[in-house]
């Protein structure tokens, strides 16, 4: 048995036996002379040689110690040493992330530890920060940052700007990224919830709005704001996540088609640069850093607080679900909802690829509108398409609502017998993935990967994509749902850094798999990513202008192709903001520049 070293120098072995270790615990004078010569090639060397010192001094103060009580001795040096064994692992053997970096001096841990904070930082216990909600990475940051206060993440930055280290910064939210994006291997990785405040601000008013810190979830605001009858307008379907994790990348639900995402309900932001200076920034603020950060991916700055524009909260909510077997009709019913003024406040849909009994499994949550057709109808076997719709009201509204309802119905084309409805508070409608999550977490089945694709296709392609994805290389939707509905990108701030197709309308198609353990211990993992690949290959082939929605790509030729003619924009913002790279490096887009050099190179 032996513990796996990361050493390239030629005169060192890969590889380090376990029994040797033993050894160094039953003869620590020898530990004193060999410990130097182990740590600096160990992944995590630098925070077990800023404890060296004080590891060496224990070992010669111990000496007397360990021959009165060397079982005891043994413990503790065995805790220290095995505490260091490599844990980074990449479970997709991507050669990008597989391969191991330069590690910063010794000292670096030494000048991150006499920082003057209101938090503090830890150097240890960082296995979950390590990952995040795609479980498909693991890369173990340096140190992890548990600010108080937003000076905590200006000193941290500026720190790391003047200093010669190379570390990078990834602020981490509830981290429900998924390709490493709030990774930071050997770098710095912030804990926003710990700048998390109890104090929710509410200011009520013709424009009323909330005022968070960018670590606070969408679940406490919504809580928070219906003590006062009002809401966030714009949600994502799951809210367990950070203010500001969503507002990097845009923050997409069935409401976008009507209030736009998140991002297009923003008034204010407060901002730590890369260059560590905090800026507060709006439409007439400092518009330009306002407008890069909403759906920046990270690259300007972190979100440490935000202005949300609010409205009326409804008490209740109609929800309603209903079959087609024909996608033209589908895509057409729900272009025609997302037009029309007042219909619903809500549209989704998703697709469902040879299920059985599919009516059946929603008698739980719904009531069929005609139980006697319901019990006839036969998925099996079927490519169907699930529409999805939501009419919020007040008990008092609840016969006008019902009028109003049917005859938008009435308008579309659904099989009948398919039509299923709900009716649950608002908070309960929209927490709805939450309960789900309880569920999964309670068989195991909440952490594990998750290779997730999410794609937003102009109208003008959705039929083409259709056609060939759901009749040909997706052949089960057994692993996760497969979300898709149009959008009106007339709705949406044309401004900052998001990247959509050239239409005004396009569709979010997001297929969300998880790769299941199997009894024999495998798993579904490389079959899906095969499959995502597939997908990606025909819009390429096809030229259907797809963008991909929480991008992510390994060359910045990719990065180019994504941005097409705004590339150039978004990377002198980058130079001007963050300009030695230091922020985000799980997205990829740009490589840390050294302090040494003046900034990152425009491409």
């Amino acid at each position: 048995m032996a513990i796996q070293l990361y050493s390239e120098h030629k005169h060192m072995p890969k590889t380090f036996p376990l029994n040797s270790l033993l050894f160094l615990c039953l003869f620590p004078e020898s530990a004193l002379n060999l410990l130097p010569l182990l740590l600096p090639y160990h992944p995590t060397s630098q925070y077990f040689q800023f404890l060296s010192r004080k590891v060496k001094m224990g070992l010669t103060s111990s000496l007397r110690f360990h021959r009165r009580n060397n079982k005891t001795f043994l413990r503790i040096f065995m805790i220290l040493v095995l505490s260091c064994i490599p844990g980074r692992t990449n479970l997709c053997s991507n050669p990008s992330l597989s391969t191991p970096i330069d590690l910063p001096p010794s000292d670096t841990l030494s000048s991150l530890d006499s920082l003057d904070l209101e938090g503090y930082i830890t150097f240890h216990d960082v296995h979950n920060a390590s990952k995040d909600f795609g479980n498909r990475y693991h890369l173990p940051p340096l140190a992890i940052l548990h600010p108080k206060s937003v000076s905590d993440i200006s000193t941290v930055m500026r720190h790391i700007v003047r200093s010669t280290s190379n570390l990078t910064v990834a602020a981490r939210g509830h981290g429900h990224s998924l390709q490493g994006q709030a990774l930071a291997h050997q770098g710095v990785v912030i804990n926003m919830e710990s700048l998390r405040s109890h104090d929710i601000k509410i200011y009520k008013g013709k424009q009323p709005y909330v005022d968070v810190s960018g670590g606070e979830l969408w679940i406490n605001i919504l809580r928070e704001t219906l003590k006062y009858g009002l809401s966030p307008k714009s949600w994502t379907d799951y809210l367990h996540l950070t203010v500001g994790g969503t507002l990097s990348n845009a923050g997409i639900s069935g409401q976008a088609f009507k209030h736009g995402p998140q991002i297009n309900n923003v008034y204010q932001l407060e901002i730590v640069t890369g260059k560590g200076e905090v800026v507060t920034c709006s439409e007439k603020r400092n518009s330009e850093l306002f407008q890069s950060v909403l759906g920046g991916l990270g690259q300007f700055g972190i979100i440490t607080r935000a202005r949300i524009s609010l409205g009326p909260a409804p008490l209740m909510v109609k929800w309603i679900r209903a079959l087609y077997s024909d996608f033209s009709a589908f895509s057409r019913d729900q272009e025609h909802l997302i037009s029309k003024e007042n219909a619903f406040d809500y549209v989704e849909g998703f697709v469902i690829i040879n299920r059985t009994d599919i009516l059946n499994n929603w008698r739980s949550s719904f009531t069929p509108n005609d139980s006697t057709e319901a019990n006839q109808f036969k998925s099996d076997g079927k490519t169907l398409y699930c529409l999805e719709v939501v009419k919020y009201f007040n008990s008092k509204e609840a016969n006008s609502m019902n009028q109003e309802t049917e005859k938008v119905l009435s308008e579309l084309s659904y099989i009948p017998s398919t039509l299923f409805s709900s009716e649950v508070p608002y908070i309960e409608f929209l927490d709805r993935v939450h309960i789900a999550e309880i569920k999964l977490r309670a068989k195991g089945l909440w952490e594990v990967p998750h290779p997730w694709l999410n794609l937003l296709i102009p109208k003008s392609s959705i039929s083409d994509f259709a056609t060939k994805v759901f009749n040909s290389i997706v052949t089960s939707n057994h692993n996760g749902p497969i979300l898709i509905y149009p959008v009106n990108q007339s709705k949406w701030n044309k401004h900052t850094s998001l990247i959509t197709p050239n239409e005004d309308i396009f569709y979010l198609v997001a297929f969300l798999p998880s790769a299941i353990p199997k009894p024999s211990g495998a798993n579904d993992l490389e079959y899906l990513l095969r499959q995502n690949q597939r997908v990606l290959s025909f819009c390429a082939e096809a030229n259907l202008d797809v963008k991909q929605y929480l991008p992510l790509y390994e060359t910045q030729k990719e990065w180019r192709s994504h941005f097409g003619n705004r590339w150039e924009t978004f990377a002198k913002r980058k130079y001007k903001y963050d300009p030695l790279a230091i922020l985000a490096p799980g997205q990829r887009v740009f490589q840390r520049v050294s302090s040494q050099v003046s900034s990152i190179q425009l491409l």
